[in-house]
């Protein structure tokens, strides 16, 4: 099972975007779409700090980093949960885990692999540090219970030097097709065909045994 489009867009919409690293409000350094270095390279700490030169490729950039650091999530989610899951369902438990990184030990997991669903959902505002993030987990947990997708468009927040993001306006809104653009794999170019050049045809050209053997057959019907 993978996150759904709409269940990616949410994730996304939760996080936001900010295409330069910045510290996170447990002050660790974070890139992109909520990647942190315990997701794996590259490491947020060691990147240039500050803006992009170029926003769109840092957007870019931003969204190959969540792609790949979703595949672990997704994977964790699958181990945990041993009930099947409806693709709603699915999705908000990536949304918890991609930002909780607790799947593995939250009661709500217990609840689920128990069969108390009700419960399940009702445990996932149990994960409230910091307060602020209250309406994420409520967000998730409506998802979780009714298949409530969050709308709108997706932020992308500008940072300084020092990794403070000015949340006060966002710089750009991504359109929800603009975001699923860059969150499906690149295709693979197909190879370009080479039309065959057709060989043209050689002519038979007559051998030395072929010219011999007429000019002897005229010689013969030339005699008396």
């Amino acid at each position: 099972m993978h996150t759904t489009e709409r269940g990616l867009l949410a994730l996304v919409r939760h996080e936001g975007i900010v295409p330069g690293p910045y510290l996170d409000v447990k002050q660790v350094w974070t890139f992109g779409i909520g990647h942190t270095a315990a997701a794996g390279s590259p490491d947020p700490a060691r990147m240039p700090r500050g803006m992009p030169a170029d926003l769109d490729a840092g957007i870019r950039e931003a969204f190959r980093v969540f792609r790949t650091d979703l595949a672990a999530y997704e994977a964790a989610v699958r181990r945990a949960v041993t009930m099947p899951l409806e693709p709603h369902e699915f999705d908000a438990l990536v949304s918890f885990h991609y930002n909780t990184g607790g799947i593995a030990r939250a009661a709500l997991t217990r609840h689920l692999n128990a069969g108390n669903r009700v419960a399940a959902a009702e445990a996932f505002t149990g994960w409230l540090k910091p307060v602020a993030i209250r309406p994420r987990r409520e967000a998730e947990r409506d998802l979780f219970r009714h298949g409530r997708y969050p709308t709108g468009t997706i932020p992308v927040w500008a940072v300084d030097r020092n990794g403070r993001v000015d949340f006060s306006r966002p710089i750009r809104r991504l359109t929800e097709d603009e975001a699923l653009a860059l969150l499906r794999p690149e295709a693979a170019p197909s190879p370009t065909a080479v039309p065959l050049t057709p060989v043209p045809a050689v002519p038979a050209v007559p051998t030395l045994l072929s010219r011999l053997t007429a000019f002897l057959a005229t010689l013969i019907r030339g005699r008396p």
